[in-house]
């Protein structure tokens, strides 16, 4: 009877470091893929709250995710951007991104509306930013800004040649127009 508990307590033992390992596979897989990663304090935060970010980073196409500071650590262990394991002291949260812009968007904007969310830094590739960094990011156009920009660039000419090339048919149409009126007049 007592190796049967004890062997209950080496399956939990064994569980939770495999859980330990599949967080920290995840989180090595967030630091290898984001374009950036945002650390947060959220001290005071209530769930509501919590859930509206995960929702406004969702829509963003980005991921909240706690996680605890010393798995975190260990996942950034040999990335180009391991400095940022600086940053996670307390109780922090991480959002990110395939978008580099997204999160620090969506962070800034939720940090000015509430104050418990306090912006720690972030990291960019190899780039950790410090608070300041963060909000400078938040400033840049998304990618989608970016992209229906050039797009517009690009159309921009075809549009202007389509009027060009319709513009000299309007008028002779019109200059038709009027001397069939001016004969149907005499």
């Amino acid at each position: 009877m007592r190796s049967g508990s004890g062997s209950g307590f080496l399956m939990e033992v064994a569980l939770d470091r495999a859980q330990k390992e599949q967080v920290v596979a995840e989180l090595d897989q967030v630091f290898e893929t984001s374009g950036s990663v945002i650390v947060c304090h959220y001290v005071g935060m209530t769930v509501a709250e919590m859930a509206d970010l995960r929702n406004q980073m969702r829509e963003a196409g980005g991921k909240v995710r706690v996680a605890k500071n010393r798995l975190a650590k260990i996942a950034l262990k040999g990335k180009p951007c391991e400095k940022l394991s600086e940053k996670l002291v307390g109780q922090t949260v991480l959002s990110f991104a395939e978008d580099p812009i997204a999160p620090a968007k969506v962070i800034e904007k939720y940090a000015k509306a509430n104050e418990k969310l306090v912006i720690l830094g972030g990291a960019m590739g190899a780039e950790v930013l410090d608070a300041e960094g963060v909000k400078a990011l938040a400033k840049m156009p998304s990618r989608e800004e970016v992209l229906s920009s050039i797009v517009g660039t690009i159309l921009a000419p075809g549009a202007n040649l389509a009027s060009a090339i319709g513009a000299p048919a309007a008028n002779l149409a019109s200059i038709t127009k009027t001397l069939a009126e001016r004969e149907d007049a005499a």
